[in-house]
């Protein structure tokens, strides 16, 4: 047994989690480990080729696909999104008018995290998702802030289905799949179902895992996050990434300046652990002074993450099914893979003493369009309880994943605005707290995602 197997084998048997599937390309070749199984339920082996949903792993490859376009010259990364999606409604006007195919894949144009829609699985479930957006709030001027929005890559999706004049899956499959050969990555539940595939776990009151009953999300979501993939498909995906735009065949994809564009920085990140700064459809992040682009991806007790070194032709990718620990094992197993073969130490940040006049001031309820956040302290500490809204849960017509326990979170020295999330599934999770012009804190970012304080949060 390898030194990745034996040290995946461990961490899914340390954190629970029923199967993995993990990559590595390290100096020009590829190393896989994979353990457990597909299900507890109906249980088969994982190997290299099983499919797992990929989650927001799928931004990336929307973004490689309208950079393809930007290339050949039928998209403007600086254009107003409505030059492509003429009938586009938002509650805002102006910020319609204003929205760049940039804003977009940059996470800033302003849009909420998303909304949470069922339109249905024919050709017109983007359309229908993208009609929507009218009732989604705006929570900045288009390129004032970054804040992480699904919904904004379910209408650059858009862009793409109106440029090609093809369904968004076919578009992908025609600008990405095909040409470089990823024969184990698919959107239709028809492809995945003939297959070996994945399911989600989560974690009951009683500490035993159970199967997740809503598969994936709707097709409409597809850009933001349905891709279905194999370990192997990832891998190849992210030697690409490192390459200079060619297929294995030798075809070109992408000119070489181009990707290398996407992985350069165009908007800041504070404070968070997704990054330092947004690319193009990537986060760039500095860990123990070597540069990193990579993404994450989550879906109903299936987690994904992808990270590479361009700068040392490194690649990681990671693969679990069981939620919240999925995460868990992830980070882990990429923070090994970095400190194994690079050398590169990666840990959180060590926290500051508990104050009891610091956290007075940050102790409330927050919310935004899908989720509330609750900040509670006990004179010994701090905790962060996320949930999703009561009346998210009360019109899904289908099981939506388990909310996190409270956890542990401390500030950060440097910032007292700063912290980090210490205990439980999000541990290791950044952020920051905003203040209004008079002092007073009034929203609470999370994983890229902005909170507006509330009065009281509804439980």
């Amino acid at each position: 047994m390898s030194q990745l197997s034996e040290f995946v084998e461990a961490a899914a048997t340390k954190f629970g989690v029923p199967g993995v599937a993990v990559g590595v390309w390290v100096n020009g070749r590829e190393i896989y480990a994979c353990h457990g199984v597909t299900s507890v339920d109906n249980p088969l082996p994982v190997d290299q080729d099983t499919l797992f949903v990929q989650g927001s792993v799928t931004k990336t490859y929307t973004a490689t696909a309208l950079m393809r376009l930007v290339a050949e010259g039928r998209v403007v990364l600086d254009a107003p999104v409505r030059r492509y999606v003429p009938d586009l409604v938002l509650a805002d006007e102006q910020a319609a008018e204003q929205i760049t195919v940039l804003n977009l894949l940059n996470h800033t144009s302003g849009l909420d995290w998303g909304i949470t829609v069922d339109t249905g699985e024919g050709d017109d479930a983007l359309a229908g998702y993208v009609a929507k957006l009218a009732e989604l709030e705006l929570i900045a001027a288009p390129g004032a802030r970054s804040s992480y929005s699904q919904a904004g890559y379910n209408l650059a999706g858009r862009v793409v289905e109106n440029v090609t004049g093809l369904t968004f899956e076919q578009a992908l499959a025609s600008l990405v799949f095909e040409p470089l050969g990823l024969s184990h990555s698919f959107f239709a539940r028809d492809d995945v179902m003939t297959r070996r595939f994945s399911v989600g776990h989560n974690l009951g009151a009683d500490g035993t895992l159970s199967v997740a009953r809503l598969w994936r999300r709707w097709r409409g979501e597809n850009p933001g996050g349905g891709l279905v993939s194999s370990v192997a498909d990832q891998l190849r995906w992210a030697r690409f990434q490192l390459g200079d735009g060619c297929a294995p065949n030798g075809d070109r994809v992408l000119p070489a300046d181009v990707l290398r564009r996407m992985q350069e920085p165009t908007v800041s990140l504070r404070a968070s652990s997704l990054g330092d700064a947004i690319g193009v459809g990537w986060f760039l992040r500095d860990v123990d002074g070597v540069r990193t682009v990579g993404h994450a991806g989550s879906a109903n007790g299936q987690f994904a993450e992808l990270l590479t070194v361009p700068g040392r032709d490194f690649a990681v990718v990671t693969l679990s099914n069981a939620g919240p620990n999925g995460v868990l094992f992830n980070q882990e197993v990429v923070r090994w893979a970095l400190q194994t073969y690079l050398g590169v130490t990666d840990q959180d940040p060590e926290p500051l003493p508990y104050e009891e006049a610091r956290s007075r001031e940050i102790v409330g309820g927050y919310a935004n369009d899908v989720m509330t956040l609750s900040i509670d302290a006990d004179g010994a500490g701090l905790s962060l309880e996320v949930l999703i809204r009561p009346e998210i849960r009360a019109a899904a017509d289908k099981e939506l994943p388990p909310d996190y326990a409270p956890a542990a979170i401390g500030l950060l020295p440097g910032d007292a605005d700063e912290y980090v999330v210490t205990s439980g599934g999000m541990r290791g999770q950044r952020g920051y707290f905003t203040r209004d012009d008079a002092g007073a804190v009034v929203g609470v970012d999370l994983a890229g995602r902005l909170f507006g304080r509330v009065p009281a949060v509804s439980r």
